[in-house]
């Protein structure tokens, strides 16, 4: 079984420049569409309520009842667009977010300029002791520089599973953070954090193209530091298709990555499916 971890879907295409099909491009339907093309069993969806999308986790949970089995819902918690953040009462707000849905994980996503403090700050100790006893996963969308707080909340909740975004934006996107190889690196000291081999279109953006050769040492340098087992494939799809294929995303790893047969049986698969089994 192959595990995507971290896909999103959307009503509308959120992104510019527009595409010629935003009311279908982003939907839970073509994403499947490519899944099944590509032999990808399971993907999570990581939410995101930008755009014209204020109800993102409402479509993707729904989704996910409609296609019972194949995708896990990460709710996007204390983000960014959202009209409560940086607002008193996170705690409440995950606890109400529980009672409304079934989940085993949520998203987080930092502002690129915040120093990442607030993870660490009153309000967020108190949002992540609610998630570490309630034994769920944080998907963290964290930069270089805000890593060293990243490590904080580790060692504060070291029974919180963190998985970080897109190799923790490694590449030209962090180019001006001094040691952000060093940032991203020391994570792999905490045994409860994991980073999603994702969205290098992303972090590459137009400077690089497809199998991205000059980023590889990417890919290299976070599995000497973490090892195989705390690190897991996400395509970033239909973000990804800006810049790659979907199958593609898949080889990026397979076919250019450093990783032998049975490595990638776990990047693949194996590591995220125990995270998830182990919340059941």
């Amino acid at each position: 079984m192959i595990f995507d971890a971290h896909i999103h879907i959307w009503e509308s295409w959120p992104y510019k420049p527009e595409v010629p099909d935003p009311q279908s491009r982003a939907r839970a339907e073509q994403v499947l569409f490519e899944m099944d093309a590509a032999e990808v069993e399971r993907a999570v969806v990581i939410c995101a309520a930008i755009g014209d999308n204020p109800h993102n986790a409402d479509y993707a949970f729904d989704a996910a009842t409609r296609h019972a089995g194949r995708l896990v819902v990460f709710p996007d918690l204390e983000c960014r667009w959202s009209p409560e953040f940086r607002t008193p009462g996170a705690a409440n707000r995950l606890e109400t977010a529980l009672e409304r849905w079934s989940f085993c994980g949520f998203t987080t996503y930092l502002t690129e300029e915040e120093d990442g403090s607030w993870l660490t700050g009153e309000e967020g100790r108190s949002f992540f002791s609610v998630a570490a006893e309630k034994r769920l996963i944080a998907s963290l969308s964290v930069m270089p520089h805000q890593m060293p707080h990243v490590g904080r909340l580790a060692a504060l909740f070291p029974e919180l599973t963190l998985i970080c975004h897109h190799m923790g934006f490694l590449g030209p996107r962090s180019a001006g953070t001094p040691s952000a190889r060093d940032l991203v690196t020391a994570l792999a000291r905490h045994p409860n954090v994991f980073l999603k081999l994702s969205g290098m279109g992303n972090v590459a953006a137009s400077q690089h193209e497809y199998p991205y050769e000059q980023l590889q040492w990417i890919f290299s340098a976070l599995k000497e530091a973490f090892g195989p087992d705390r690190l897991v494939w996400g395509s970033d799809y239909p973000v990804s298709r800006r810049h790659m294929t979907y199958r593609q995303t898949l080889s990026l790893i397979r076919k250019h990555g450093p990783f032998c047969e049975s490595e990638l049986k776990r990047v693949l698969s194996g590591t995220m499916n125990k995270l998830i089994i182990s919340r059941r």
